[in-house]
């Protein structure tokens, strides 16, 4: 009888593992009905290291979304981390860089929210808030879109500094 129990607990811990609360597939970010993100704060690390770079909020430079399909006529960007390719400076912060974040794909269109920039020519990780732009539609999903996958049809987009996620 132990065994069942153990594999009772075992199942049940697996469900609670798997299914979508907060913090386990979302990278710790809660999600609204929609699927797209909820609200997610700047830690002050990113804060304090945006500030020293002059990166202030509403700063706007011009970002490759994909390092992998730069220049596409049409990419395909799937749910969880993305690697961008920063193509202006962005303050201090000299481009080209990669931009390390995450996508989500629910919704009419992606979301990008940023967490970490690294300049090409050197140098550690810089924690850091920013988001890709919902402008002149660069992140509106193509109608035959499947679940999970936010096919766009422009490889580039603005990206902004913020210190917060709305």
């Amino acid at each position: 009888m132990v065994p069942n129990k153990f594999a009772l607990l075992g199942c049940a811990l697996l469900l609670v593992m798997s299914s979508g609360c907060p913090g386990t597939a979302t990278g710790g970010v809660a999600l609204r009905p929609d699927g797209t993100p909820g609200p997610e704060k700047c830690p002050e690390e990113s804060k304090k290291a945006m500030n020293y770079l002059r990166m202030f909020v509403g700063e706007a430079g011009w970002v490759q979304i994909d390092a992998n399909q730069s220049r596409a006529r049409i990419i395909t960007l799937y749910d969880g981390p993305i690697e961008s390719v920063l193509e202006d400076n962005l303050g201090l912060l000299e481009a080209p860089a990669r931009l390390y974040g995450r996508v989500w794909t629910s919704g009419p269109q992606a979301t990008l929210r940023y967490y970490e920039a690294q300049p090409m020519k050197g140098g550690a990780k810089i924690p850091i808030c920013a988001v890709a732009r919902l402008s002149y539609e660069q992140l509106r999903k193509r109608p035959e879109s499947k679940p999970g996958t936010a096919m766009l049809d422009a490889s580039s987009a603005a990206v902004f500094i913020v210190d917060e996620f709305r």
